[in-house]
């Protein structure tokens, strides 16, 4: 294997010979080139013809590295209907899984401190809001901006476009983390200014410290899990999740509660979930060397440091998107440490099942934004709006399904996280709330999944912005310290927030032009992006 390539092993074949193509009144121009064991079929097309097509990657590549796209094409509404049902519906249980393997990651973490002490868990919950507010919202916004831009290339007859702009992106993020770790290390006189109790700012500077480390390798999973995800390979992260989660789990008991000769205390949590972060790290770039196909690579050049303040203006948009939602949740824990340690730590449970329930939803965004984005780079304006149509009624099915699932289980979940009377009773009341938040959730992330594919992430980031901080969070502050409603109050303002802004967005994905939108998708992926040498695939 070339020592550029950071993939190898590809099984694919594909055909070597050219495809015909009907009623088209103008010559195309075909070139083929070799990429390692595949050989992909590269079109400039000169045909204005309405009823040429652009080839995408997966109508030449058979098997589980094609995306998640029907192999053959109907041409009826009814059977395209029936396709986009079906693959929306089987493609997220690979993503889901994933997602709540590694959610586990946080929910071990809090049921092993939630065991030590109230204090502890609170100090634990101030310590991962400040990781969500500033640190993982922040990374999870800029890799957002590759939902607009790697499946679509993968498509587009450029996949390998897709390691081009993931490299970009994991340029960008290195530049991004070093001062958010450097806030972390020296965050208790931050803690302190915003008058938090000083117990439990020492607690959470303390998480904070040791969870610094895990930074670095979340952001490179989270960067590789769209590289995979582009590809159609679902089953990746998923594969190295289920190897980690469990000596996450393991970790957390050695490193929390075990022998006295390995145990660390509270400590030994943070510690844990960096250890389990940088292992799925080099999971993920063990698969990437010696398993995965290299269809999509693109050899580390200076193209990769290109292009870089167009990615910083998309992933700013993206932060915006994510921050708007994400960070409405972390004001709201910090008006309810006001409340005392009893509401935080029952804050921090209800935070964590409410998080686990959005990552799967959030996964299945992402699927509908990779299928929808696959789509647009065929030039298939038809087949994404089905998508999207179908995605929709998908999204209110789970939503409903996670909402009645936490309602009917109320009274049992909190006693898994701890066993203080009060604190469960408080997480019982309110997670009535939460579950109509969960049911509407649902939708927002599904229909904000096809605004990423449509690269509107200004437009998704405006309407949660006005959603949250206009209507939810004032209304949410109103109820809890003037109606004296404690903590249901917030979490009815957050419900009210995010069904403002799921029915905005939806009506925003019907109002859209999808021919419009493959014509931007193709100028996305091709703007600023050099001729590609020969050579550079040696």
């Amino acid at each position: 294997m070339s020592s550029s390539s950071f993939l190898s092993g590809s099984r694919i074949t594909t055909p070597t010979n050219g495809r015909s193509r009907s009623n088209s009144t103008n010559a195309d121009t075909r070139s083929f080139r070799s990429y390692g064991t595949t050989t992909l079929v590269a079109e400039s097309l000169k045909s204005t013809s309405p009823m040429t097509k652009v080839l995408g990657i997966d109508e030449l590549v058979d098997g589980e590295g094609a995306p998640l796209l029907g192999g053959e094409k109907r041409s009826h509404t009814s059977d395209r209907w029936e396709d986009g049902l079906k693959e929306i519906w089987l493609v997220p249980p690979d993503s889901d899984s994933g997602v709540l393997l590694e959610s586990s990651f946080s929910v071990v973490s809090v049921i092993s401190i939630g065991r030590l002490s109230t204090k502890m868990l609170a100090g634990s919950a101030l310590g991962s809001l400040t990781v969500l507010v500033t640190g993982t919202s922040m990374v999870q916004g800029f890799v957002s901006a590759l939902d607009s831009l790697l499946p679509q290339a993968w498509t587009s007859g450029n996949p390998t476009h897709v390691g081009l702009w993931a490299q970009r992106m994991l340029i960008l993020l290195c530049l991004l983390i070093i001062p958010i770790i450097g806030l972390w290390q020296n965050i208790e006189p931050v803690l302190l200014l915003l008058r938090q109790d000083p117990e439990v700012a020492r607690f959470a500077a303390l998480y904070l410290r040791f969870i610094s480390f895990q930074l670095p390798g979340y952001a490179f999973n989270a960067v590789l899990r769209r590289y995979f995800q582009a590809q159609g390979l679902l089953h990746v992260p998923t594969t190295v999740v289920a190897v980690v989660a469990p000596l996450n789990v393991v970790l957390n008991y050695l490193l929390v509660q075990g022998p006295e000769s390995v145990r660390l205390g509270f400590i030994g949590a943070p510690i844990a979930t960096s250890i389990s972060a940088t292992l799925t790290s080099v999971m993920y770039l063990v698969y990437g060397i010696y398993f995965a196909p290299r269809t999509a690579w693109h050899p580390i050049t200076s193209q990769s440091f290109t292009s870089l303040p167009k990615l910083l203006r998309m992933g700013s948009a993206g932060v915006a998107q994510v921050a708007a939602e994400w960070w409405s949740w972390e004001f709201m824990s910090l008006a309810i440490s006001q409340l005392g340690h009893t509401a935080l730590a029952a804050q921090s449970i209800i935070m964590v099942v409410a998080t686990t329930m959005y990552n799967v939803q959030y996964s299945v965004g992402i699927a509908v934004a990779v299928r929808t984005g696959n789509l647009l780079g065929m030039r298939d304006s038809q087949g994404a709006h089905t998508s999207a149509r179908a995605a929709t009624w998908l999204a209110l099915l789970g939503g409903v399904t996670l909402g009645s699932s936490m309602f009917i289980l109320r009274g049992e979940i909190a006693y898994i996280f701890t066993k203080d009377e009060e604190v469960a009773l408080l997480v019982a009341s309110v997670l009535p709330i939460v579950s109509l938040y969960q049911i509407v959730s649902g939708l927002a992330s599904v229909e904000t999944g096809i605004l990423r594919a449509c690269g509107k992430l200004g437009a998704s980031a405006v309407i949660s912005f006005t959603a949250y901080y206009v209507i939810g969070l004032p209304l949410g502050f109103y109820l809890t310290f003037w109606c004296n409603m404690n903590l249901h109050g917030l979490w009815i303002g957050l419900a009210i927030a995010i069904l403002c802004a799921a029915l905005t967005i939806w009506v925003t994905v019907l109002r859209l032009d999808w021919d419009a939108q493959v014509r931007e998708a193709k100028e996305r992926v091709e703007t600023s992006i050099p001729t590609i040498s020969e050579d550079s695939y040696a």
